[in-house]
């Protein structure tokens, strides 16, 4: 594992702060921009005892790349990665766990936003595969827009084992795939719940889609065949939270 990492963007940094503090080990804030929620941020940062410095705008595009940093850049200790036990544990805090599974999204982008829709949900935890899957990058923080701190990442070794475990303590597993009749409106999400999205274009692996209890859809009236599994992800996720909310 690295030994330290860039974190960039107001709210990625800003839920670190809130969060984990102690990882910052120094800050570089774009000299001469004057911004309310970066002056309030910096100040924040200062009060902890991390070192801020003001740099050109280069300086900072080079540590991450050239991606937007909204003119904050932080050098940071690794966050812990959360496995199989941590999952264990959240399961217990909650008598209708919520989850979400993302079997192959490999695209950081498509992470973060999925990050970011779990968490205004209200989903415990979100599951992965630690093989070919995103993990959390820099990029996949600041498109999370702080989710990434608040809500759980569990990297799983064989996510259709941890499927069964989930199964067996009593979590529905509902899986997206085109291949089904089933339309995700006539289903019951209302319980305790984890839904599996899989990558766009192939979808689940074969043995994710085979532990799966139930198969559902969403309708497509138009001309495209499927959507961004972030959006995907979004609307399944509401729905449950709408069901969940009138029972």
């Amino acid at each position: 594992m690295a030994q330290q990492e860039w974190l960039y963007g107001i709210h990625a940094l800003s839920a670190v702060v809130a969060k984990e503090p102690e990882r910052l080990i120094e800050v570089l804030v774009l000299k001469g921009r004057d911004d309310e929620r970066l002056n309030e941020l910096v100040n924040q940062i200062r009060r902890f005892g991390v070192s801020v410095q003001f740099c050109h705008r280069k300086v900072l595009d080079d540590k991450v790349s050239g991606e937007q940093h909204q003119g904050i850049v932080a050098r940071a200790k690794p966050a812990k990665m959360l496995t199989e036990s941590d999952l264990d544990e959240i399961l217990q805090k909650y008598k209708q766990p919520f989850l979400l599974i993302l079997d192959g999204i490999t695209d950081p982008h498509n992470l973060g936003a999925c990050l970011r829709s779990a968490d205004a949900a209200g989903v415990h935890a979100v599951v992965a595969p630690k093989d070919k899957s995103a993990a959390l990058t820099p990029t996949v923080r600041k498109v999370a827009c702080g989710a990434a701190e608040s809500i759980p990442f569990i990297q799983v070794t064989n996510l259709a084992r941890t499927l069964q475990e989930i199964q067996s303590k009593g979590i529905w597993v509902i899986g997206t795939a085109g291949e089904t009749d089933k339309s995700l409106y006539d289903c019951k999400l209302d319980g305790p719940l984890a839904v599996v999205m899989g990558a766009e274009g192939k979808g689940m692996r074969r043995l994710t889609k085979e532990r799966c209890d139930e198969l559902v859809k969403l309708p497509m009236a138009g001309s495209v065949s499927s959507l961004n599994v972030s959006v995907a992800t979004g609307i399944c996720l509401y729905e449950a939270v709408r069901q969940r909310q009138t029972h």
